[in-house]
């Protein structure tokens, strides 16, 4: 690998480097919040809410996200109610923003699904007392449920977090110049296939090492009791 190709390619995907902060970033806050809200969907009591967070997770998990991108970017904006809504068009005629909007609903379902793991691993007599004790529905959340659910469910989401900056590298292919689409248009450019996305490789990879680290810090803060413990 020549000095003078990652002397050029260095400072072009650095361009892209921003944008994949932003669609993940974005598309993680707005997922983790939808995620929990269809968490709680589906262990709900109500047939309705809890079949529809069911076949949600169903729909996303089953189908590529490759494919979601596309329906989403070319197949939205041949419905006419979609052209003719103000709020649906602007997210869908921008490439960034239609990225973040499939990335979020994506990894939205898997959340769910791992949040609601957690949630099912609270011992119920814990909520029992906490019921006992007079809590309302919300504050037993907020005090017991969520705490103890996110520290079981936080090893998995560390891994979603992981998939979901990965899964950024797909918004190239609706004209979005993140890495990985400023790395093809600097392999146009040059040829050097292999040195180009092999620098591309190590920004995902330093991104995502400096991710685990931070959730593994965040993991040792929230267990640490049990460290004190033994």
């Amino acid at each position: 690998m020549e000095l003078e190709l990652i002397q050029r390619a260095v400072p072009v995907l650095l361009k892209g480097l921003s944008v994949t902060a932003f669609l993940s970033a974005v598309s993680v806050l707005i997922g983790f919040h939808l995620g929990l809200g269809l968490a709680l969907m589906r262990l709900s009591e109500n047939r309705f809410l809890s079949g529809f967070a069911k076949y949600y997770s169903m729909v996303f998990r089953g189908t590529p996200l490759l494919v979601q991108l596309f329906l989403f970017y070319y197949g939205l904006g041949q419905l006419s109610f979609i052209k003719n809504s103000e709020m649906f068009w602007w997210v869908i005629s921008d490439g960034t923003r239609c990225a973040t909007m499939a990335l979020a609903l994506n990894t939205a379902a898997y959340t769910s699904e791992i949040l609601r793991g957690g949630l099912m691993s609270v011992p119920a007599g814990l909520v029992e007392a906490a019921q006992a004790s007079g809590m309302s529905r919300f504050l037993r959340f907020r005090r017991i449920q969520f705490p103890l659910a996110i520290r079981q469910a936080l090893p998995a989401y560390g891994n979603e977090l992981v998939l979901t900056v990965k899964g950024t590298s797909l918004a190239s292919t609706i004209t979005v110049l993140e890495i990985t689409g400023y790395a093809k248009r600097l392999m146009s450019q040059t040829y050097a296939i292999f040195e180009v996305f092999a620098i591309a490789g190590a920004l995902y990879l330093i991104i995502n090492l400096v991710l685990i680290s931070l959730v593994r810090m965040l993991e040792a803060r929230l267990m640490r009791y049990q460290t004190r413990s033994r």
